[in-house]
């Protein structure tokens, strides 16, 4: 049975605000360095402010980590359908209009009064990103915005592990996946980020309950999430939590287990000026990939060539112009 999405996401609906600070700021400001820090509004606005004052150039996006997948795989050619929640405000508005301009379908039950969640990401000369999120409206994701109908009829459902945050969302993605295979819907899972790993493992453990069909993480969230030593280590006991797998290293490049075979696939050395972004780039590539038939070796690789290309850019995502190209290169109309 032809499905009519290839991948459905799940997560937060955040606007993301991107700008460039140095370590010092980073410092001064109390703000650690590398990690996901969930702040509240104020918090929030009270960064902004002081980096408006420091005279910075921001970009805004759409954003979110699934999100960001998916208006990637989106923009290669798959059909996709996103589910994430926004207020009835205009930064919702913003985010709503970004995902029909990228061809990504979103849930049509209106939204509600409130502040749309926003993430302040902040890159600093070495390429490193920080972020400090405010929830918002995301903090009331529920089964409400999620489209049974659309879901069933998906070939994969990709969700974030940054869900795992909240007690309410991993009890709500625990179901979503049960229901999801019970109907043979494929589930890939992101691990998110190292500080997700280390505060919540037992949630992403519930989420995941008796396996996914794949995940995706990079080489220290694979470290922390199987308490391993290394990433030999790490890579075979993610076995015990999915059929597949994929762990990043940026320019060292990444493993992948297709379900029978370790597979390499080789780093592509870059002057990365900004790594928000990367892995999501990444995971939307590769399942483009894989539900366009490719193999894992294939789709790896080309998710390899994607996130060297997203680095190279200041923004957590390519151009329009920049997913034409790859369609050309790669002969993917």
């Amino acid at each position: 049975m032809v499905k009519q999405y290839d991948v459905y996401g799940i997560g937060a609906a955040l606007l993301d605000t991107e700008c460039r600070v140095s370590d010092q700021f980073l410092e001064t400001a109390g703000i650690e360095k590398g990690v996901m820090t969930l702040v509240d509004e104020k918090r929030q606005s009270e960064i902004l402010i002081s980096l408006a004052a420091s005279e910075n150039d921001f970009v805004r996006k759409c954003g979110g980590s699934v999100c960001n997948s998916i208006v990637a795989a989106g923009l290669l050619g798959s059909d996709t359908f996103f589910s994430g929640k926004v207020a009835n405000d205009a930064d919702g508005n913003i985010f709503i209009r970004e995902l029909a301009a990228a061809g990504v379908d979103f849930h049509s039950v209106k939204s509600e009064a409130g502040v749309t969640g926003k993430c302040l990401v902040m890159i600093t000369v070495d390429a490193e990103r920080t972020m400090n999120t405010f929830l918002g409206a995301s903090a009331q994701l529920s089964k409400r915005e999620i489209d049974d109908s659309a879901l069933l009829n998906s070939e994969w459902l990709y969700i974030e592990g940054y869900l795992a945050t909240s007690i309410k969302h991993t009890e709500m993605a625990a179901d979503i996946i049960k229901f999801a295979k019970a109907s043979s819907v494929k589930v890939a899972l992101s691990l998110s980020d190292p500080f997700v790993v280390e505060a919540y493992a037992d949630n992403l453990r519930q989420i995941i309950g008796t396996g996914v069909d794949h995940i995706f993480c990079n080489k220290a969230e694979a470290i922390a999430f199987t308490g391993t030593s290394n990433e030999d280590e790490a890579a075979s006991d993610l076995c015990k939590y999915s059929i597949s797998h994929v762990v990043t290293s940026g320019a060292d490049g990444a493993r992948c287990f297709d379900g029978e075979h370790m597979i390499f696939s080789q780093g592509i050395e870059v002057d990365a000026i900004d790594t928000n972004g990367a892995g999501d780039m990444f995971a939307g590539a590769f399942l483009f990939a894989i539900t366009s038939g490719k193999s894992y070796q294939w789709a790896a690789d080309f998710a390899n060539v994607c996130a060297s290309m997203v680095v190279k850019k200041f923004g957590p995502r390519l151009d329009k112009d920049d997913f034409e190209m790859l369609k050309d290169q790669y002969e993917l109309r």
